[in-house]
């Protein structure tokens, strides 16, 4: 959105964590307000009508309207955790947040390296957006320990992996699947 920067382009006004984000990493889209490539806001706009807020949490009419069903349906990141990534970087303090977010993405990053099969890239994105990082820690931790896996071809390395965070997903109710808009009839 011209005119709309932030200093701060890892984690979005509006709580989605940027940094485990697709075109983020594809280097596609800077993260909200980081510069050219930024796609038209809302929640941007209502961040320059409100004097710049660099988080809507910081905004005396936060949560408003912009929330209302927006967690209803994902795109190609999920938007489920959003209430709560912001609920947790307030408690934790934005560095400390910030630091999860970056352990976080070296996991995606190694899992989009080692155990990608070339059809896991969304699964995999999810599944860290998703999933606690101790959680995340425990299956690259489990990975690790399987030698044989290094040997393997990469559809049987992707299904480990993919198993694993299954499992860890499932443990916790948490869907991996994304929430797509229904189509219209």
């Amino acid at each position: 959105m011209k005119g709309f920067t932030r200093e701060e382009p890892r984690f979005s006004l509006c709580g989605l964590n940027c940094a485990l984000c697709s075109m983020h990493l594809g280097g596609y889209c800077p993260g909200c307000g980081g510069g050219p490539g930024n796609q038209s806001c809302v929640i941007a706009r209502c961040s320059i009508d409100h004097g710049g807020i660099p988080f809507c949490w910081e905004c005396s009419e936060y949560p408003c309207s912009h929330y209302e069903g927006f967690d209803n349906v994902d795109s190609f990141i999920p938007h489920r955790n959003r209430t709560q990534d912001i609920a947790l970087a307030k408690y934790m303090g934005l560095e400390t947040y910030l630091a999860l977010l970056q352990e976080k993405r070296f996991i995606l990053e190694e899992l989009l390296g080692r155990y990608n099969d070339g059809r896991r890239k969304t699964f995999f994105i999810t599944a860290v957006y998703l999933l606690p990082l101790e959680d995340l820690r425990a299956v690259m931790a489990d990975l690790g320990n399987r030698a044989e896996s290094i040997q393997q071809p990469a559809k049987e390395r992707a299904l480990a992996a993919v198993e694993l965070l299954k499992d860890a997903a499932n443990r916790r109710g948490i869907c991996l699947k994304l929430n797509k808009k229904p189509t219209k009839e």
